[in-house]
Order: C-alpha cells, then sequence, then structure tokens
C-alpha cells in the first residue's frame, strides 16, 4: 500500500477510537443558547466543518 493510503487509515483509526472513548452527554453554551448532545456528535460535527473549510480554502487559493 502507498504510505498516503496507510497515513489516512491510521487517522480514520485513531478518530474511531477517540469516538468511542468520548460518549458523554456535555452541555454546550453558546452566547444565549444551550445545548445538550453527545460528546461524539460534536467532534464529528467540528471535524467535518475542518475539513470543509480546509477543502474550500484550498479551491480558492489554487484558483489565484
Amino acid at each position: 500500500m502507498k504510505p498516503k493510503v496507510i497515513f489516512i487509515l491510521a487517522l480514520i483509526l485513531l478518530f474511531i477510537i477517540i469516538l468511542a472513548q468520548n460518549h458523554y452527554i456535555i452541555t454546550l453554551r453558546l452566547l444565549f443558547w444551550r445545548i445538550e448532545m453527545s460528546q461524539i456528535i460534536l467532534i464529528a460535527l467540528v471535524l467535518f466543518g475542518g475539513f470543509i473549510i480546509g477543502y474550500l480554502t484550498s479551491m480558492l487559493t489554487r484558483k489565484r
């Protein structure tokens, strides 16, 4: 296998381990809102948002 594929698989495995260990209900406070959610969902949302922002940033810098 290529090193890039091995690296991506290792990151996915690490992400799954982190998710499995963080299954508690947390309270997220943003200004006036109070949201209770599983920590798994919050970590997944933040990771997905980071991927989207990174992708959009790379697309904008390639076009210049």
